[in-house]
């Protein structure tokens, strides 16, 4: 049957994270640091209006582009946040989450053989989702010597006559990066010289750490060539609820919904409800589950460097990226072992590019309990594969 399906879809790389998953949901009493979303519920005011709606009959189609009330309510949060201005009419655009907001703003730029240059290491949908839309991932490294972060020299180094897009994740899954305002500027001028809109996916804005997010927009001369994508999956705890949106000048919005109109027609109506709540009154539960996150935060990375797993500080999102190079084994090796040996699910960090090979993304999404469970069973399979790896070179000795 493969012989009817498109080459583009046989070609499409399926996503490294799955597969751990897959093999965990087979097996016992496994803990995971391996899921990308809050373990916390939706706060139980914004659940209540989310019932209200569908108790109201609310359960029709929207606007295509989104209630307006939601799409006021989002400008008026940014302009209050950032101090920039997007004509809810026009410049907002409500989406099924980041996931069809990307796609969509991918679709709207690219040609076929249209090239976008790919940070990483990034989650696992971006380069496939520049393929989906007809464009060439071009992937451009970052390492933990520069806390990666991404530079000017490392992008110009890879742009060609093709290029036409930067796509950015600050703060990063899968490492917890948080590009400051100076690489950003760097950022900005390849943009500017080389004439190439900025995608910046800022889901994870209201999760960091000892550190300030900058929407990319508020650089100087960025606003007319970026388009940010965010949503209310990561903040408000609200992945399953399918709200993000989209935030650019005109052309790029209005470009995107005529698209959205036909693929989605609307984003969900009781999400959308739900969404104005907590964007006029969820700003105390923001603000509690980052105070929680960053205990964690503090928790998980300090027992990584106990152990030897050298882990740089991440400043954003929830999760933590150490280096396993102390045991010599490939990330996927490791992982496959560690979840075979100890029941404890972490995902490899090559699963999110090449410049994540040699580390593992561990989610901090999950309670203390469950990360001292972790930190114990990770210790215990250190101890063991140290003991091996003593064994086998008394055994070349001899």
């Amino acid at each position: 049957m493969s012989r009817y399906l498109s080459r583009s879809v046989q070609d499409l790389r399926p996503s490294g994270i799955r597969r751990y998953f897959d093999i965990a949901a087979t097996m016992r009493d496994v803990v995971t640091l391996g899921i990308g979303e809050p373990d916390f519920v939706t706060p139980a005011h914004i659940v209540d209006e989310g019932l209200r709606s569908l108790r109201d009959g609310e359960t029709g189609y929207t606007s295509n582009a989104g209630a307006i009330e939601l799409r006021a309510a989002i400008a008026a949060k940014i302009e209050e946040r950032y101090g920039l201005r997007y004509a809810p009419e026009n410049e907002v655009l409500v989406t099924v989450g980041v996931s069809e907001a990307l796609f969509l703003a991918l679709k709207v730029l690219l040609d076929p053989g249209d090239e976008v240059l790919v940070v990483e290491p990034c989650f696992v949908a971006n380069a496939a989702l520049v393929e989906t839309a007809g464009g060439l991932p071009v992937m451009v490294p970052t390492s933990a010597a520069n806390d990666f972060q991404v530079t000017g020299a490392e992008l110009e180094a890879r742009v060609t006559r093709r290029a036409k897009a930067i796509l950015l994740s600050y703060p990063n899954n899968p490492t917890g990066a948080v590009l400051t305002r100076q690489h950003m500027l760097q950022v900005a001028a390849v943009a500017a010289k080389h004439d190439l809109v900025v995608i910046s996916d800022e889901i994870y804005e209201r999760l960091v750490y000892g550190a300030d997010h900058i929407n990319f927009a508020t650089l100087p001369n960025m606003a007319e060539r970026s388009i940010i994508l965010s949503g209310m999956s990561k903040s408000y705890a609200m992945t399953g609820w399918r709200i993000g949106y989209v935030t650019a000048p005109a052309p790029f919005t209005e470009a995107m919904y005529k698209i959205h109109q036909y693929l989605i027609m609307s984003a969900p109506t009781t999400g959308q409800a739900a969404s104005l709540q907590a964007i006029r009154f969820g700003e105390g539960d923001v603000e509690s589950m980052r105070r929680e996150y960053d205990q964690r935060r503090k928790l998980i990375v300090d027992g990584f460097n106990q152990l030897g797993l050298t882990c740089f500080e991440p400043r954003g999102a929830f999760y933590a990226f150490p280096s396993i190079e102390i045991t010599g084994m490939d990330d996927e090796a490791f992982c496959e072992a560690l979840l075979q040996e100890e029941r404890l699910a972490l995902i490899p960090g090559s699963a999110f590019g090449e410049s994540g090979r040699g580390f593992v993304r561990a989610s901090y999404a999950t309670s203390e309990a469950n990360i001292f469970e972790a930190l114990r069973r990770l210790e215990r399979f250190l101890i063991k594969r140290c003991a091996v790896q003593r064994r086998e070179a008394s055994a070349i000795a001899v």
